[in-house]
């Protein structure tokens, strides 16, 4: 026995739980000891889920029915939704991704939706148009509709000419203002047409149409509504600035 421990000696480490043997071969040996785990390995199982929070719905086919929500929610709802869940499982890396895949996929969705909207009511308008009689098809041949900030312009121009006749009432009218008003719709005429006989004839028109309205309508309103001082001219003026406003940024 003595001769054999010799011949082959080995020792024994408690440590690594194995029986090294001086000729270079290991000997696997039962641990009975404690069992030691990397720090490493224990990050590696909580970044996959070991002790965090997994959503139950990440696999749900549906993106509302992921997120929790109706399919008529707003759009505030489902970010709302979002946020809420992100805030419970965002730890969990699949958890997220599935959240964020729904939210995603609604919002595209909504995009989509709102588009077509928008074309089919295109459409729509554009089918009415073709179906309505003839004369209102030559009506809105003549008739365009510009950017917003010119209107916005041309209707405080207008505005600024019948808040200036009201302030200076007379009682012949305020001619002045409305000659400058009737020049100042030309001049937008010519510069949208770069025709002068044209933009004359539908600025002239403009100012008799108002002229005319202004006439019949302003006698039927009550007296009582507008103040004393204010006499015929100046309110069928009043008419008359809208009508050069209309006549000057919605004809062509």
């Amino acid at each position: 026995m003595a001769s054999f421990l010799l011949s082959n000696p080995i020792i024994t480490s408690s440590f690594l739980g194995k029986n090294l043997s001086i000729n270079g071969n290991i000997r696997q040996s039962k641990v009975c000891g404690l069992v030691f785990r990397s720090p490493r390995c224990t990050a590696s199982d909580a970044t996959y889920g070991g002790n965090i929070q997994k959503y139950p719905r990440s696999n749900v086919w549906d993106p509302y029915k992921r997120l929790g929500i109706t399919t008529d929610a707003s759009e505030e709802e489902v970010w709302s939704s979002r946020n809420f869940l992100l805030d419970q499982y965002g730890a969990h890396e699949r958890s997220a991704e599935s959240i964020e895949a729904a939210f995603e996929k609604i919002l595209m969705t909504s995009f989509q939706n709102r588009k077509k909207t928008k074309i089919n009511l295109k459409t729509r308008l554009k089918k009415k148009v073709e179906e309505s009689p003839p004369w209102v098809q030559s009506l809105l041949n003549v008739v365009e509709l510009p950017e917003t900030i010119i209107i916005l312009r041309r209707l405080f121009l207008f505005s600024f000419m019948a808040f200036w006749s009201v302030m200076n009432s007379a009682e012949g009218g305020p001619a002045f203002q409305v000659a400058l008003s009737l020049f100042a719709c030309i001049y937008f005429l010519n510069d949208k047409s770069k025709s002068v006989a044209r933009a004359s004839v539908i600025g002239f028109g403009s100012l008799v149409v108002g002229w005319i309205c202004g006439s019949c309508l302003v006698p039927m309103i009550p007296a009582a509504i507008w103040q004393p001082s204010w006499t015929l001219e100046l309110l069928t003026s009043l008419v008359v600035y809208v009508f050069l406003f209309l006549g000057c940024t919605f004809l062509k």
